[in-house]
């Protein structure tokens, strides 16, 4: 950058500000917009939507130290054998399945569980499985992890 630390844009976008215009350009201006959620429309239930936090640096190593502790006696029963560790194990990913739910989804529309709006907790707890699966399936595609790379 010949410009140093400064460029022209950024110098225009400084005295849009002083001149109290606070928000920063247009499209094609250097100006980006970004919503930390984004919605998905139910394909097993009409008129529902689930609102999914998106991926960041801080959401990640929060999931990541939630989730630490039960992947790793997932793995250590996995490995021991025997039925019992291998109900175990599967109970444990149960765990995780609900943990990175009500960790990722935000709001639930279109739902109501019992008499009242549907909440992550709700729907773990006593909604339609179907849509559990469905939420949960949206909030994994949103880590950017497959099943293999979850698994490690």
């Amino acid at each position: 950058n010949p410009y140093g630390r400064f460029s022209p844009r950024l110098c225009v976008s400084a005295s849009r500000i002083l001149r109290g215009n606070p928000r920063v350009g247009s499209e094609g201006d250097g100006f980006m917009t970004y919503e930390s959620s984004r919605v998905v429309e139910s394909a097993v239930a009409a008129g529902v939507r689930y609102t999914v936090a998106k991926m960041s640096f801080a959401r990640r190593v929060d999931l990541m130290r939630q989730v630490r502790e039960l992947a790793r006696r997932m793995e250590f029963l996995e490995a021991g054998g025997g039925a019992g560790g291998k109900m175990d194990a599967a109970l444990l990913q149960k765990e995780i399945d609900r943990l990175y739910l009500t960790w990722g989804l935000r709001e639930i529309a279109g739902l109501e569980v019992d008499g009242a709006a549907a909440t992550p907790e709700t729907l773990a707890g006593a909604g339609p499985e179907d849509l559990f699966r469905e939420a949960l399936a949206a909030v994994r595609a949103e880590t950017g992890l497959n099943e293999a790379e979850r698994k490690n």
